[in-house]
């Protein structure tokens, strides 16, 4: 009996311990939350009792050379309801499906929706919100924010891009330099009782956005508008499906108008010129905001033996005085490839072959280089790379792999065939090869502009390689001013300028459709050019030699921007005569 009592006795003892090391470490453990954990605690119980609304920030212009703004915001509205706070829901409906143009049944489901707040539509005009902000309703939120605004509509369309739903940048330099314009959003907080309810006397808190930076672009806006007039123009005159213009300075690669008709309105990026059933809108969209200039790769024809005769001249294989011979064909292994002149051009020159745009003497002097050697200056020159432009979707060049290349695929080769590049790839590497010889990157950034006090932070202009020396870059403009003042390109001149380029003419894959693409590549002044500019017809009706169609283009082109410019006249040239060569 009396062991009984002292079990007991021991475990009432244990039992009181126990209880007392329990109710310690509560106290401890309330303590330590009380005292070191209560600003946790209590950002947690706001947070139970807050509601949050996003704030738009504006984004960052996007500015032109000039300062004229080609992308900018304008004020709307964002319309949406707490489910909560709606005390006549039937009056929200009616107000909303009036003022915004939607359905009941669309206003009914997102009014009716249960959730801590529904957006009913945004983007709507301010002076529709500033009208639903009149009418006082209860749990009806009226919160402004920013929609892009593109002042000069479908200028520089494929360029400048759009933007979404919620401002972020879609296509082109929207969404390249996206983490500068975009901005940083903010907030706005609402303190709301255990049933949801906005704590009226408690109001609400605000965390400012932050703008976005402004973007200063290299485009020209009066050369833009002038080269899309132009390209307009030639692509209604000859029926043509698309041309593109591209304008940069061949230096540092700032590129001053990019043109590739047809452009769209950017204020209306969705609808099509035309109807097309609902399954193929999507890639009618596509198509449409396309850029061929980075986007699409084509046969450069005779504009690339611009490149055969800067490796030939820098390898040492040819010089301006070599002569040739040509009956109007070549033999190619057991190839016959012909020249574009039928009977022939006889005995000429290196530097009259390229006047000529004989396709033999390319021929010859691309089998003197050889595959191997035509294939590293290939490389060099920065060919099988991307340019680098600061828009998306650059396409790369395709070009057959050196061990496939015989004789017949390098002929090809020397005259502009069987590869293919992007019309940005060919200017840029024309630029580079008469520039004196440096590798540029085609942009269109130039830095960013910082709203308050004007101040531009330029972007680091990335430092080129040499690709050829500045000896055989000085003979290249030599001859291909020949081409324009004496040659195939005379419907390039421009008077009182010395102006050098390259004509071609290619017909598109699969050959015999009567299909060509006309282009022409000019730079001026010929001595030091501070211009180059690329037009490029795609699919010509009746005439569609690129000295002919293409050539007039630049001369117009260089006629108005040479002056503009500043750039002085280094010369006289009489007007083309009319028995310049068809290439």
């Amino acid at each position: 009996m009396e062991k009984s009592r002292t079990y007991h006795r021991k475990k009432i003892v244990i039992v009181f311990f126990l209880c007392t090391a329990l109710f310690l470490g509560l106290a401890v453990r309330t303590g330590w939350l009380m005292i070191f954990c209560s600003e946790h605690y209590s950002g947690l119980a706001q947070d139970l009792h807050q509601r949050e609304r996003s704030i738009k920030a504006r984004r960052g212009r996007i500015l032109d050379v000039n300062g004229a703004v080609l992308a900018d915001n304008r004020t709307v509205c964002t319309i949406s309801v707490i489910h909560s706070q709606v005390k006549d829901p039937e009056r929200v409906i009616a107000v909303l499906q009036e003022e915004l143009g939607l359905s009941e049944e669309t206003v009914r489901k997102r009014v009716e929706k249960v959730s801590s707040i529904e957006r009913v539509k945004s983007n709507v005009p301010k002076e529709t919100g500033d009208a639903i902000r009149a009418y006082g309703l209860d749990g009806v939120k009226v919160d402004e924010d920013y929609k892009r605004y593109y002042p000069y509509g479908k200028l520089a369309s494929k360029v400048l891009g759009f933007t979404g739903a919620d401002n972020q940048g879609i296509l082109a330099l929207e969404s390249s330099y996206e983490e500068y314009l975009q901005g940083t959003p903010g907030t706005i907080l609402e303190t709301t009782d255990a049933r949801g309810l906005q704590i009226s006397e408690m109001g609400e808190e605000r965390i400012e956005p932050i703008a976005g930076q402004d973007l200063v672009i290299s485009m020209d806006v009066n050369i833009q508008q002038y080269a899309e007039q132009l390209a307009e123009q030639v692509q209604k005159a000859k029926e043509a499906q698309s041309v593109s213009i591209l304008v940069m300075r061949p230096g540092n690669g700032e590129i001053l108008a990019m043109v590739d008709t047809p452009e769209y309105d950017l204020n209306d990026p969705f609808t099509l010129p035309e109807e097309v059933p609902e399954k193929e809108k999507q890639d009618a969209l596509n198509r449409m905001w396309r850029n061929a200039c980075i986007n699409d790769t084509y046969e450069p024809g005779s504009a690339f033996k611009i490149v055969t005769a800067a490796a030939a001249l820098e390898e040492g294989v040819v010089t301006e005085e070599d002569t040739f011979s040509c009956p109007g064909f070549i033999m190619v292994d057991d190839r016959r490839i012909r020249c574009a002149k039928v009977g022939g051009h006889g005995t000429e020159t290196f530097v009259q072959g390229t006047m000529n745009s004989c396709n033999p003497v390319f021929i010859t002097v691309g089998l003197r280089l050889g595959v191997e050697n035509y294939y590293r200056y290939f490389e060099q020159f920065g060919l099988k790379k991307k340019t680098g432009v600061d828009l998306p979707g650059e396409a790369g060049t395709i070009m057959h792999k050196m061990e496939d290349m015989g004789n017949v695929e390098l002929a090809t080769v020397s005259f502009g065939q069987s590869f293919q590049i992007t019309p940005i790839q060919l200017a840029a590497t024309a630029a580079s090869l008469i520039n004196g010889g440096i590798r540029i990157t085609p942009h269109f950034g130039v830095g960013t502009k910082n709203g308050e006090d004007g101040t531009v932070s330029p972007f680091p202009l990335k430092a080129g390689e040499r690709i050829l020396s500045e000896r055989t870059s000085e003979r290249l403009r030599a001859i291909l001013f020949e081409v324009v003042e004496n040659g195939g390109g005379k419907n390039g001149r421009v008077e009182g300028y010395r102006v050098g380029g390259k004509t071609a003419t290619s017909e598109t894959l699969p050959r015999g459709t009567g299909k060509y693409i006309s282009a022409f590549l000019g730079f001026a002044p010929a001595e030091d050019p501070k211009v180059l500019a690329l037009c490029i017809i795609r699919h010509p009706t009746g005439v569609y030699y690129g000295g002919q169609i293409a050539a007039p283009v630049i001369r117009q082109l260089f006629e108005n921007i040479l002056p503009y410019l500043d750039i002085e006249k280094t010369g006289t040239a009489d007007q083309p005569e009319n028995g310049a060569e068809r290439e």
